[in-house]
């Protein structure tokens, strides 16, 4: 790239936060989305349409959003980085090929930009239903890694960032956004290429007779040979040996899960995110991700101008949660307010992990509407 373009890229631009998570996909490496106009995700498959064929990317406007699903997996076992986006409904018609793709070891990126539900609810308006979904979705026990943007700039870096946990660690990795993330226009400056980091998923270093597709490594994460690259290998949802065919053998299922959820369980340092805004000394701790984290951060501003000691502990990672994260701070705080565009789907995990360390309240918002600074400067300032 010339030191013009990369001098273009480096301009202030207006986005929102659908077309950040674009951009973050384009300089993730990603060269292949398959998905279906839904909304509030709609625009982002409309930009992939115009970005990737421009990189030398392929974009695919599937039938329904199970055959997306599919198509993604089968772009990534043949070495492509794919992704999909969705909302509330798609979201749902890929849990059975998510499944697969956990089984599998398959690495993609989904992205699901939050609405109203269930059924079709309230396509137009902001939610948060959908946290609980993203971890338990697909049935069996199963690892996954979801994140959940609150800015236009972090719908960019954490889109890189989901590429980087999927490729790194050979599982599907959901990246959650609500209908006020995705629609809000803010000015950003887009790092130049290099200025972060880009994960590229490990490959055999054998020849393909060699390679064993799923053996057990330190890391639990085995390397991943790619179709066209010559390494050809059993791929099923079934549960299987260390060559990919399916088997019943307890000697090798238990190694097999043990393995699925280690490759996750060890890497917790890495995996968990949160961002902190006045928490270090704060006696109301407010808990929040997504667009519920911006209300927040204002909210916690007005209150420190009232003489309240408040803080922001910002949910980047929500799953697996991020308990060594948070309790240190149920510790310290008298008091932690919750809130969320749901019923208390986040809070559940909160008051898990606080086992009577702190008073927790909810505020939820269940309308279609934002929750506002203002509604949660209220609920501090009686708590």
């Amino acid at each position: 790239m010339t030191t013009a373009n990369i001098t273009q890229q480096a301009k202030p631009r207006l986005l929102q936060g659908n077309e950040a998570v674009v951009e973050g996909a384009i300089y993730a490496g990603c060269r292949f989305f398959a998905g279906y106009p839904i909304t509030p995700a709609t625009e982002i498959s409309e930009a992939m349409a115009w970005r990737l064929p421009g990189v030398g990317g392929t974009f695919i406007q599937m039938e329904d959003e199970i055959a997306s699903m599919g198509a993604v997996i089968g772009a990534s076992l043949a070495g492509a980085k794919a992704m999909t986006a969705t909302s509330g409904p798609g979201f749902s018609l890929m849990q059975e090929n998510l499944g697969f793709a956990v089984m599998a070891e398959v690495p993609c990126v989904i992205v699901n930009v939050m609405r109203g539900g269930p059924s079709t609810g309230l396509p137009t308006h902001v939610s948060q239903g959908d946290v609980q979904q993203a971890r338990w979705g697909t049935h069996g026990d199963h690892p996954i890694i979801v994140l959940a943007a609150a800015t236009t700039r972090e719908c960019f870096d954490l889109t890189v960032r989901a590429f980087n946990l999927a490729e790194k660690y050979r599982t599907p990795v959901i990246l959650l956004t609500d209908e006020v993330v995705a629609h809000t226009r803010e000015k950003i400056v887009l790092p130049p290429p290099g200025e972060l980091e880009v994960v590229e998923r490990m490959r055999p270093t054998v020849p393909p007779d060699w390679y064993i597709p799923y053996e057990d490594t330190a890391s639990g994460v085995p390397p991943m040979g790619i179709f066209g690259d010559g390494y050809r290998y059993h791929v099923t949802g079934l549960v299987h040996d260390v060559r990919g065919f399916p088997t019943e053998r307890a000697d090798e299922i238990v190694p097999f899960f043990n393995r699925l959820f280690r490759k996750i369980n060890q890497h917790f340092g890495d995996i968990m995110m949160v961002k902190e805004d006045l928490a270090e000394d704060a006696e109301v701790l407010v808990i929040a991700y997504g667009s519920v984290a911006r209300s927040a951060r204002r909210a916690v501003r007005e209150a420190r101008e009232k003489g309240i000691k408040a803080g922001l502990l910002q949910l980047v990672t929500l799953w697996p949660f991020p308990r060594q994260l948070v309790e240190p701070h149920l510790k310290w705080a008298k008091a932690v307010l919750v809130p969320e565009l749901n019923m208390g789907q986040m809070s559940r995990e909160v008051k898990r992990v606080n086992q009577g360390l702190t008073r927790v309240e909810m505020l939820n918002r269940i309308d279609g509407s934002l929750i506002t600074p203002g509604e949660i400067l209220e609920r501090l300032v009686k708590m």
